[in-house]
């Protein structure tokens, strides 16, 4: 198991960084590995915006700040809910560690990648539906700055290009 790491780097992408995101939510959904999941072509930000607000907000915040002091593990040892917003790592990611995250729970989803961590994010898997994760993942996108958005699509398609490895 390979493992990456990726550093953002400030780009000046405006529309074209928008269409890169549109354009990959309305990528045939066919010509991809079915066991790979992918944010649906179509979303309902608004359910997504008050799932977050049901199962979310109380650790990463109303406001999708997180948690202070984020990156210092807490008195058990595990970090504390990051931020969702462009100030957090949440775009750092692409979209099949983000939804794998979210459904399985951060320590299975990074045990299945060879990682052993205690992490604080709970499993969702048996308390929201795979599309209902799906409209959570678009909402939090919807807040990010054009920037992080574009960067966060490029490395969603940079995963999907590679099978998720």
């Amino acid at each position: 198991m390979k493992t990456a790491i990726l550093i953002a780097a400030p780009v000046a992408l405006g529309l074209a960084g928008a269409g890169a995101w549109l354009a990959l939510r309305d990528a045939p959904q066919a010509a991809l590995d079915p066991t790979m999941p992918v944010m649906p072509a179509t979303v309902d930000i608004a359910q997504g915006e008050a799932l977050y607000a049901q199962s979310c907000a109380a650790c990463h915040g109303a406001n999708l700040e997180g948690r202070t002091e984020w990156r210092t593990p807490d008195a058990d040892g595990r970090l504390p809910a990051p931020p969702h917003d462009e100030t957090g790592h949440t775009w750092h990611h692409p979209d099949r560690i983000l939804f794998q995250y979210t459904k399985l729970g951060g320590r299975e989803a990074l045990a299945q990648q060879g990682v052993e961590f205690d992490s604080g994010m709970p499993a969702f898997d048996d308390v929201r539906t795979d599309r209902e994760i799906w409209n959570i993942l678009a909402y939090i996108q919807s807040t990010w700055p054009e920037r992080e958005r574009a960067t966060q699509a490029e490395r969603t398609a940079a995963d999907l290009a590679n099978g998720g490895t």
